[in-house]
């Protein structure tokens, strides 16, 4: 569904000079939800948010792509942005991150800590415990870390 819904919306977004960050289809509390989390150089305001679902509301109604009932929430990723692209990464070396792998590594599957370097295959993290090197295609899912001394 996310795949169909990303094909969709991106030329919409690209018209808009917006960037797809992260599609989540989720229940709550007996609701379906589709949040559709958007960027642009700059950050995005909330007329682009504004816009951008009114032109992604009209076009999943005329596709059809969802065949029930949904709340369609279009927002910026925020301070604790996830971490889904390259660019992602590469932007926010030096910075606090939170990191969920599919598969224990040196013990773990999650980890905490600044981000040092992102390759191809790789990122680095310094932890409370060292430098960790984690292999991208085990990474489930990262965000950043914003504390409220950081504003």
């Amino acid at each position: 569904m996310a795949a169909r819904v990303g094909a969709l919306i991106r030329p919409i977004l690209d018209d808009l000079g917006l960037e797809l960050v992260l599609i989540e289809y989720l229940s709550i509390q007996g609701r379906w939800t589709l949040r559709i989390f958007i960027d642009k150089d700059g950050g995005v305001t909330l007329d682009d948010c504004a816009v951008a679902g009114r032109e992604i509301g009209d076009a999943l109604d005329v596709d059809g792509a969802l065949s029930h009932g949904y709340v369609l929430e279009v927002s910026s990723p925020g301070l604790d942005r996830p971490l889904t692209r390259e660019k992602d990464y590469i932007n926010s070396i030096g910075k606090k991150i939170r990191v969920r792998t599919g598969i224990p590594i040196s013990g773990s599957r999650n980890f905490k800590g600044i981000l040092r370097f992102k390759d191809g295959k790789r990122l680095g993290m310094e932890t409370e415990s060292g430098i960790i090197s984690i292999p991208f295609d085990t990474i489930q899912k990262a965000n950043l870390i914003y504390e409220a001394d950081e504003l």
